[in-house]
């Protein structure tokens, strides 16, 4: 509330979180990118401040407070039954390398800003910044990548993660 207000409206520090929904708040505060204690860096991925239990709670009271993406379930993550790698790997070529380079290891962005690398990231974090478009990432919705595009881009990127290191330079 010192943040975003007593009533979560927001104000001259931070943005109002009504609205935003679980899903945000859950990719935000588990990744340890919130809270922050300064505002005027981008948010980097540390070690989460709060319990999973915390995390939760602070998501369904943000959820109470106006529809917005909600934490995908296990159900939904199925990635390795549901997902194509192929499909995956055309989609992030397409839609993230971009920003987070065609190896998932990020990239540096305009303003000072940078995406970060997808690799060592949680399935349902990567999910949830597809839906909420975290900082300077945009919003990739169900109309524009589905649930089963989502699933596929996951899997390639578990795929890459375990990709043999055979010495020299890693690509990215």
């Amino acid at each position: 509330s010192s943040c975003h207000g007593l009533n979560a409206e927001g104000g001259a520090i931070a943005p109002s979180l009504i609205g935003v929904g679980a899903a945000s708040v859950d990719f935000q505060v588990a990744t340890g990118r919130m809270p922050m204690a300064d505002m005027s860096t981008q948010a980097m991925r540390k070690e989460p401040v709060y319990t999973p239990e915390q995390v939760a709670a602070l998501a369904a009271y943000v959820a109470s407070l106006a529809p917005g993406p909600e934490i995908p379930g296990d159900e939904l993550l199925n990635y390795e039954r549901d997902g194509s790698l192929a499909e995956g790997g055309e989609l992030f070529r397409n839609n993230c390398a971009m920003c987070h380079n065609f190896a998932g290891q990020g990239g540096a962005l305009t303003q000072g800003k940078y995406a970060p690398t997808v690799m060592g990231v949680e399935p349902s974090h990567i999910y949830e910044a597809m839906l909420t478009g975290p900082q300077a990432m945009p919003v990739f919705s169900d109309a524009t990548i589905t649930p089963e595009e989502k699933l596929s881009i996951i899997k390639w990127i578990k795929h890459a993660e375990n990709e043999p290191a055979l010495g020299g330079a890693a690509l990215g």
